[in-house]
């Protein structure tokens, strides 16, 4: 820089010395090494600038390394890292493994990782194993076997088990065994009074049938909060089948008043057709009797004798009808009259 001045050359100097430092301090964590080294965790300079060309971050993984050195927890740097890059949470599983420590629960490192990545909660699993925890059912409805529907509620106390938390069901597993327990310890009850005098054996019934298997909970007792009765469901569904049976009866009865209106519009349709043959017969017999008496085969007085005798039949049939009316009246006066005449 000849032929520059002093002060010139010398504030140059100073910029690019601090910009050097600036990107020294900002690529290579100084002060967190200087952290490390203070808490104990053997931890060198350039493992820290590795971590920055792992895509690291290093705050991620060595505060909580000094966090569990502090809690008298010996765990590698490079397991730390890795489970980091494998997508899991550092921080909450150091502060799991310190949890397990106080309690006295036997956890490692790869047991508390494995949960941790397999999207559990590690560290309420570890203080739910320390302080068990309340799941609360809604209220489950069976219907005893005489038709009465009764309603309960339950309240399962539950621990975490460690050992099955990875692949083992989860609450909704454990509220829906229970209310399968619920309904089937209902449902087996010869009364609803049964149930309502003695709560308890629906309790005793569902924890005897081992209804935390394969889940990651252990359960330490079912008590039941709250019971009420519903519905008479029992009484709904003979009415339901009576109003059914009716409804199949009025079916059955239309579909017969209908085969009756069918059979009665055929019936008279056929006696229309017979009238309209008898028409069209006593049409026909006036030109055969014309024709006959053209051809011969009747004689004029044939003919009026025929009428004669249809006159005299029917003067015949006047007559005893006449007589069966004045019967029927007279019949009927001696019914008003007491039934009885002197003669």
């Amino acid at each position: 820089m000849e032929g520059l001045p002093f002060d010139l050359t010398l504030v140059i100097v100073l910029a690019i010395v601090i910009i050097l430092l600036s990107v020294l301090f900002t690529f290579v964590p100084v002060m967190l090494w200087i952290s490390a080294l203070a808490a104990g965790v053997k931890l060198g300079i350039f493992q820290l600038v590795g971590m920055r060309f792992r895509r690291v971050i290093p705050a991620r993984v060595v505060n909580p390394q000094i966090k569990a050195v502090k809690a008298g927890l010996e765990i590698e740097t490079n397991k730390l890292e890795g489970h980091y890059l494998a997508g899991g949470n550092v921080d909450r599983v150091v502060n799991a493994l310190i949890a397990a420590q106080r309690a006295n629960i036997d956890l490692t490192f790869e047991r508390c990782a494995a949960i941790d990545l397999a999207g559990r909660d590690v560290l309420e699993a570890v203080q739910m194993s320390v302080n068990p925890k309340v799941i609360e059912t809604p209220f489950i409805a069976g219907v005893a076997m005489d038709g009465i529907e009764v309603k309960a509620k339950a309240r399962i106390t539950v621990r975490a088990n460690i050992d099955r938390l990875v692949g083992g069901a989860g609450e909704e597993t454990i509220i829906a065994r229970v209310g399968e327990g619920i309904v089937s310890t209902i449902g087996s009850s010869n009364h609803h009074k049964d149930v309502l005098e003695n709560p308890d054996m629906i309790s005793q019934t569902v924890l005897s049938k081992g209804l935390d298997s394969g889940t990651a909970f252990e359960i330490l007792s079912i008590d039941i909060a709250d019971i009420d009765i519903g519905k008479n469901i029992g009484a709904e569904l003979q009415t339901d089948q009576a109003d059914a049976d009716k409804k199949i009866a009025q079916a059955k009865a239309e579909e017969r008043r209908a085969m009756a209106v069918a059979q009665e519009q055929e019936m008279k349709a056929r006696v229309e057709e017979m009238r309209a043959k008898v028409v069209e017969a006593e049409a026909e017999v006036p030109m055969a009797m014309a024709e006959a008496l053209k051809s011969g085969n009747l004689g004029v007085m044939d003919y009026m004798n025929m009428k004669n005798v249809m006159a005299d039949t029917d003067m015949r049939e006047s007559i005893g009808k006449a007589t069966g009316d004045n019967e029927e009246e007279h019949h009927d006066d001696d019914h008003k009259s007491g039934g009885s005449r002197n003669y």
